[in-house]
Order: structure tokens, then sequence, then C-alpha cells
């Protein structure tokens, strides 16, 4: 295999932070809160990171964000075009709520849905998986057989959908479409938890059983 990935549980919150390197390229995908044990990671890897990623725009995933590009400075922050606005307004990334108000800084460069992102040998796709955030996307690398898939998927559950520019509508709609009809080994690196696969949330995921359909 071209690609090693490292899961990094970052902060109060418990947030995946994965640490992505094909060849002697590197990336980030999501800060976390507090990304001290990210940025001893980095260090000791002696790794300047191509980009920082970040799946969607809530405080426990780019909270960091500031810290890891102070750190980083090369690195190219990119954000999901739905939640840009997030980065720098406490209320929408929820800091403000949880009593911590914080705003990273502005992206880099926007993503948009259904661009390819190269990191050494491997091609990544960005998957719209909004619905937990108005514009929250997926990694998927289809040789490798991964997908990052921030707070759109659990094992045994799906987003919240309760918080502010939510729709459940959409992120059931967005799993049924863009994350189900992935091949089932697919493992599944989500933004809190552990690693799953796409057909065991298939066959056992209590939220999306009624969305797929063999063959539909």
């Amino acid at each position: 295999m071209s690609l090693e990935i490292r899961t990094l549980v970052v902060g109060p919150f418990q947030t995946n932070c994965y640490l992505l390197r094909s060849d002697e390229a590197w990336w980030v995908v999501d800060c976390g809160l507090f990304p001290d044990a990210l940025l001893r990671a980095l260090a000791e890897a002696h790794a300047a990171p191509e980009r920082i990623l970040l799946t969607h725009g809530h405080v426990d995933h780019v909270g960091g964000a500031a810290d890891v590009k102070q750190a980083c400075p090369g690195a190219t922050l990119c954000c999901p075009a739905g939640d840009a606005h997030m980065l720098a307004d406490c209320q929408a990334n929820l800091s403000g709520p949880f009593g911590l108000p914080m705003t990273a800084p502005p992206a880099d460069e926007l993503l948009a849905v259904g661009q390819n992102l190269d990191l050494g040998r491997t091609t990544w796709t960005v998957l719209d998986t909004s619905g937990h955030t108005p514009g929250g996307v997926s990694f998927y690398c289809p040789a490798e057989r991964v997908v990052l898939c921030g707070d759109a998927l659990f094992l045994d559950g799906i987003g919240r959908t309760d918080l502010p520019g939510a729709s459940e509508k959409r992120l059931r709609e967005n799993i049924r479409d863009n994350l189900l009809t992935l091949p089932e080994a697919t493992a599944v690196l989500p933004g809190h938890g552990p690693a799953t696969t796409i057909g065991r949330e298939r066959r056992a995921n209590p939220y999306v059983g009624d969305l797929f359909r063999p063959g539909g």
C-alpha cells in the first residue's frame, strides 16, 4: 500500500484527527480543538503537510486550525465551500454556545463536491455528505478503499441534525447516495469513535438500515 493513516484522538470532544502520508507527501484531516498531540506528531515525523483538510466547520474539528497553520505555514487550509462562513463565526461553529469563542483562519482553498485531490500516489474525491452542517464533505480514496467522513456516519450512528444549519433529510439522502453506495469493504474513518466499514453499517446501523436497498 502507498498510504499510511494515523489516527490521533484530540481535545475534550475526543475528535479523530487523521495524519495521512503517501510517499513523502502529508495531509492533516481535521485539527481538533486543542491539537497539541497532532503538533507533536508532526514535529516527530518532520512532516510538512501539503494540506490541512476540514470535513466541516464545527469547532471541535476546526478550532486548532490556527495553531496547525502557524506551525505549518506552507500547508493549504482547505474548507468545504458551504461551511466557509463558520470559520470566523463563533455562533455558527458552536464555540460561542460552548463558552469557548474561537475562530479559524480563512480558508486558502474552498473545496467543491466532485473535486479530486492528489496526495502522493493516491487520489481522493470530495463527496457531498452535508446535513450535519450546511457544507460537510467526506474524502474518498477508491484505490485504498477508505473514506474519511467527518461527522456524517459513525459506527452505529449518524451525525446530529438538531444543530443550527443542520438538515436530517439532507444528511440521510447524502449517506444513502454518497456513502452507502461505496463498496462494502470500504473503511469508514469517522470524526469521533472507532472505525467501521460501509458493509457493516449497511447491515447493522439502526439509523441507516432503511436507506440501503441492494441493487437499488
